[in-house]
């Protein structure tokens, strides 16, 4: 046997010791994903409530209705009018007899429903409008990016409040509003995520062996732009939630007798010195709400983004 040809591992077993390049070698590489889901949990505690939160509520969108204890819409005929927390009304009563808890659990799928169905459309359409201003630029993106600071040169509350008074009040109309002044914030994030990613040597080899730029923007721009996509709608949900309660509370977006939540605290507000509970516990849902979106948003920039010194 040739002596210059010994196993290294042969001659760990034999010392009794173990190389650490060879324990190294034979340790499978963790995972981008595994790394980044790791920071996001392990990382800040808070990241955690934040799911935790969230994944109740999402439950509660899901089968709340079915679980709730009375029915959220019919008026109780017996003397149960704005009663005070109970074993058997655990959040108290409105002013028409119905059970808070009933009605704030009907109400998480309608304020998750609504920010789905606006950032379903705004990142969509920004998403769109933004990859192809950055992509192309010259003249294409003049024209998008004019358009998009036309919007933009209003504050977005006022503009939405500004759209769903002239569409009428009802919360359809509430979705298109807000769906209107959320689409130019995605279109800028996206467009200068582009501006970026397609000077990339990999984004010039993609050009260089002739493929498609409809393929180079899908397989190789976009991709690479979608974790600050991710990070943003994180943070938006939570805004669109809040944005969606404050129409309704002046009273441009849901009507009674549906329990939206914004809706429910723009009738408490007549009833606030002498049942507290009819305007605290819809506040505290959506305070919880945005608290935990804004929680996860925060976890998930300093999990994804490379550039962030949290370890």
């Amino acid at each position: 046997m040739n002596a210059d040809r010994i196993d290294p591992a042969t001659m760990a077993t034999a010392t009794g010791t173990a190389s650490p390049l060879l324990d190294e070698a034979r340790q499978r590489p963790e995972s981008q994903l595994r790394k980044n889901l790791k920071r996001f949990l392990v990382g800040n505690r808070l990241n955690l409530l934040g799911v935790v939160i969230v994944a109740l509520f999402l439950f509660l969108a899901a089968f709340g209705e079915l679980l709730a204890p009375h029915d959220p819409y019919t008026a109780d005929i017996t003397n149960s009018k704005l009663l005070g927390p109970s074993l058997t009304h655990p959040l108290g009563t409105d002013e028409l007899g119905r059970d808070l808890l009933s009605r704030i659990m009907t109400g998480t799928r309608i304020s998750v429903q609504v920010a789905l169905i606006v950032l379903g459309f705004a990142v969509t359409f920004g998403t769109v409008v933004g990859l192809i201003a950055g992509y192309f630029g010259g003249w294409v993106d003049e024209v998008l990016m004019r358009l998009t600071d036309m919007f933009l040169a209003f504050p977005a509350l006022i503009l939405a409040v500004a759209i769903a008074a002239s569409l009428g009040r009802n919360l359809r109309n509430t979705m298109i509003a807000l769906a209107t002044v959320f689409w130019p914030w995605y279109a800028r994030l996206v467009r200068a995520q582009v501006l970026s990613i397609k000077e990339r040597e990999y984004v010039q080899a993609a050009h260089s062996i002739g493929m498609p730029q409809s393929r180079v923007m899908l397989r190789h721009i976009l991709p690479n732009a979608a974790s600050v996509i991710i990070i943003q709608i994180t943070l938006d949900v939570g805004y669109a939630i809040l944005a969606t309660s404050s129409l309704s509370f002046i009273g441009l977006g849901a009507q009674p007798p549906s329990p939206e939540w914004g809706t429910m605290m723009s009738t408490a507000r007549n009833y606030f010195r002498d049942a507290w509970w009819y305007m605290a516990f819809p506040g505290i849902a959506l305070t919880l709400t945005v608290l935990a979106f804004n929680l996860i948003g925060d976890g998930l920039q300093d999990a994804l983004d490379p550039r962030s010194g949290r370890r």
